[in-house]
């Protein structure tokens, strides 16, 4: 017999998966954080600074307020715990996914990239992992002043190394040892970034990696579709489904329906149903929770799409929103800027959601001083824009 769930339960076992049922600790360490990444799994990069980088967002919506360099020790300093690669999208992930990637690397080195086809260069691959190993971590600026130019026995500028560093990181002829001030990434050798015990470790097969992957994307999202299950670790629906017919078989997932999903179900043997979550976050648009759209609109009857790349004319809701978790549910939606230089958190708009309770508006304001302070901002300001802007009070 198939197992039921209502909505409010895959909901509560969702978040109770991501973290929002850890009880917050007074000053974060880095049991906290790896507690944390453990539910995560990944954790997304992104360039956009509006607000915070993405990556940081999730540890705080969990966490609170917590020292950022707690991050930059797990993926920069020994032993490190976390490495960047492209696991959902560009993201950190933790370090002993190295050898499941090993797949993916020689599939993107027969594709000769991630997303069009770069044109052979040995010269220019050789010429640049020999500068790195002699020379050290280095970004694509640094290479390209250090490097000969001349087009006739190179053929290539700037844009065309930069292209070449990001394919030998794909491919795993090198690995990102950090980023600059600048959010500069830099490259190293492999057997400097990643511990010499996992570097050691035999190559797995490809269905004893998707095998793994599918596993991890099953206990971080609690209950999951196939289509939420492959796309966390950014896999094909082919690689998912013999994962999960073994997992299932071996009984580490069983088949449910969930109220209002069209498609099968899976609920992880660990996943657990609290009575109640009292989650106070607000989520960034690369939030695990959030980033796969028609899963949040499934279990939060919420519409979301990012707006950062949509002509400021024709946005809905603002240029950085991110939705504001009450409880379980999702209760509003903020559209945030860190004015570094004025010292303040500015508002650009609030929303409240259908059935939002009265509480909202003072929850919200809340949420906003704290997230202000961790950001290191003295003020927050609040533009009149938006039904829930008015009743936000500093």
């Amino acid at each position: 017999m198939v197992e039921s769930l209502s909505t409010a339960q895959a909901r509560r076992i969702a978040l109770a998966a991501q973290g929002f049922l850890d009880k917050r600790h007074a000053v974060p360490t880095m049991r906290t954080f790896q507690r944390t990444l453990d539910r995560t799994g990944v954790l997304q990069v992104d360039s956009v600074n509006v607000l915070q980088r993405a990556h940081y967002m999730p540890l705080y919506s969990r966490m609170g307020p917590y020292d950022t360099a707690l991050l930059r020790r797990a993926a920069e300093q020994r032993p490190r715990r976390l490495v960047e690669y492209w696991a959902h999208v560009q993201a950190f992930m933790p370090v002993e996914l190295w050898p499941h990637m090993q797949h993916r690397m020689a599939a993107y080195r027969t594709r000769r990239g991630k997303w069009s086809v770069l044109d052979e260069n040995p010269a220019l691959e050789a010429s640049l992992i020999q500068e790195i190993r002699d020379g050290g971590a280095a970004t694509a600026r640094d290479l390209d002043d250090g490097l000969p130019r001349t087009k006739e026995q190179w053929g290539w500028n700037w844009s065309t190394s930069r292209r070449v560093l990001d394919y030998l990181y794909t491919v795993g002829d090198l690995a990102i040892a950090g980023r600059t001030s600048q959010f500069e990434v830099l490259y190293d050798l492999p057997e400097r970034v990643i511990p010499a015990h996992v570097l050691a470790l035999p190559t797995p097969s490809a269905e004893e990696s998707h095998l793994e992957l599918v596993r991890r994307a099953a206990v971080s999202h609690g209950v999951a579709t196939t289509r939420c299950l492959a796309d966390y670790y950014r896999m094909r629906t082919d690689e998912v489904r013999p994962a999960i017919a073994t997992l299932v078989g071996s009984g580490e997932l069983r088949p449910v329906t969930v109220e209002g999903w069209k498609r099968p179900a899976y609920l992880h043997r660990d996943a657990r149903l609290p009575r109640r979550i009292r989650a106070r976050a607000l989520l960034s648009p690369f939030d695990p929770v959030v980033w796969e759209r028609e899963r949040a609109e499934r279990l939060f009857d919420f519409h979301y799409r990012i707006e950062i790349y949509v002509p400021a004319d024709r946005r809905v809701h603002g240029y950085y929103v991110l939705p504001f978790l009450l409880g379980d549910r999702i209760v509003a939606r903020v559209d945030l800027k860190a004015d570094r230089f004025g010292d303040r958190l500015v508002v650009k708009a609030a929303y409240a959601e259908p059935g939002a309770p009265p509480e909202t508006a003072d929850e919200l304001s809340a949420e906003l001083r704290e997230l202000a302070g961790w950001l290191g901002l003295s003020d927050v300001t609040v533009e009149p824009r938006g039904d829930l802007a008015p009743a936000l009070r500093f």
